[in-house]
């Protein structure tokens, strides 16, 4: 009886590693490729930190054309169980807590951020908007407010100097939010910290005034204009934003891991993807930019994100690197140096010491390769 129950467990790790090698077929060229022996100190990090990060994760690590490792670890207690339970009840959604395969879908909070940026990006490239617009041009709510003068540009990188409330209330307040001229004017109603361009403040606000004005422009939603100029064109069948009534462009969207990581090589690919042009090379490059100057007062930056880190459109600028981390602990990141890209999927809420595990994660994943 315990050898049948052993064989059957057995089969069972056997047909889960076999699923997730036949997702990998599904990804890039088309290749499989086995995890490198040099990724052992990878697979340690991964078996060592898990627990701290919701008890499940999933590493996908992509060079050369092909994923070169894939780790996907779940050892959910009890208690993280039920959080899951709980969170996802609050979101309306069934819990999941099965192993995370490419498949695997969750909301990724401010992974959106990055996936918002490049969309206004295809408008720039197309010469529909300009980055030094001012915002009153196209939101008349906010030139009444006072808050016109603010550019396209500061709303990309969190420059535009209105003091959104804290992330719960703001939770809160969105919920009543039923259309986009509803949530712009819930944004001009903000006070002001600070002039525009001299004060960064990480929130909501200006990603989801430039979503308003993509909507103005175009006579189309902002779902509907990121299922046609990214989701369609990189075959992320499973990322979207909610498909409410009015989109959050900071923070609103689902995706898997199969899905983000084709965004990811777009942008190390300096805006290609197989051979179709999503973004310009000019505009990937001003996405990379850190616009947190010296002469910028830092009013509120995640806990998690290292003191020193700059911000360009959507994306921190680490060192070398580009990132969007979100909320729920998920880190994707793209090393144009090393040729190379990466997510981690996570879903929990505590952020001690996730800066510093991010910073191990990469710093080990460089040295694997």
């Amino acid at each position: 009886m315990q050898e049948s129950m052993g064989l059957t467990k057995t089969f069972c790790m056997q047909m889960r590693i076999i699923f997730l090698w036949v997702a990998l077929f599904l990804v890039g060229s088309g290749e499989v490729a086995k995890a490198q022996s040099s990724f052992g100190k990878v697979d340690e990090w991964m078996a060592e930190n898990v627990k701290d990060m919701g008890g499940r994760a999933i590493l996908m690590v992509y060079k050369d054309g092909k994923v070169i490792y894939l780790k996907s670890v779940n050892d959910m207690n009890r208690r993280q169980k039920m959080v899951n339970k709980f969170i996802a009840r609050k979101q309306g959604r069934e819990a999941d807590l099965d192993e995370y395969t490419m498949q695997s879908r969750q909301p990724i909070a401010s992974c959106s951020k990055w996936l918002s940026a490049a969309l206004v990006m295809t408008f720039v490239d197309e010469g529909k908007l300009d980055l030094s617009d001012s915002v009153g041009k196209y939101l008349p709510a906010l030139s009444a407010s006072g808050k016109g003068g603010i550019t396209v540009r500061q709303c990309l990188s969190h420059l535009t100097g209105i003091k959104e409330p804290p992330l719960k209330e703001t939770i809160k307040d969105w919920k009543g939010v039923t259309s986009m001229d509803q949530a712009i004017g819930a944004i001009a109603e903000m006070p002001m910290e600070g002039e525009p361009g001299k004060v960064f403040h990480y929130s909501n606000a200006g990603l989801q005034i430039a979503g308003a004005i993509l909507e103005k422009i175009s006579g189309k939603s902002f779902e509907t204009l990121f299922a046609e100029r990214i989701a369609g064109p990189l075959g992320m069948k499973n990322t979207d934003f909610g498909r409410g009534p009015v989109a959050m462009p900071a923070g609103g969207a689902s995706s898997t891991p199969e899905d983000y990581m084709r965004f990811l090589v777009m942008i190390l690919d300096k805006g290609m993807y197989k051979g179709q042009r999503i973004l310009s090379e000019k505009s990937i490059a001003e996405m990379q930019v850190n616009r947190i100057t010296s002469d910028v007062t830092i009013a509120y930056s995640p806990a998690e994100m290292a003191p020193g880190l700059g911000y360009g459109y959507g994306e921190w600028v680490m060192g070398k690197a580009v990132t969007s981390p979100g909320l729920f602990g998920s880190f994707p990141w793209v090393d144009p140096g090393g040729r190379y890209c990466a997510f981690l999927m996570t879903f929990y809420i505590k952020n001690d010491g996730r800066g510093e595990r991010y910073a191990s994660l990469k710093g080990l994943v460089d040295e694997a390769l």
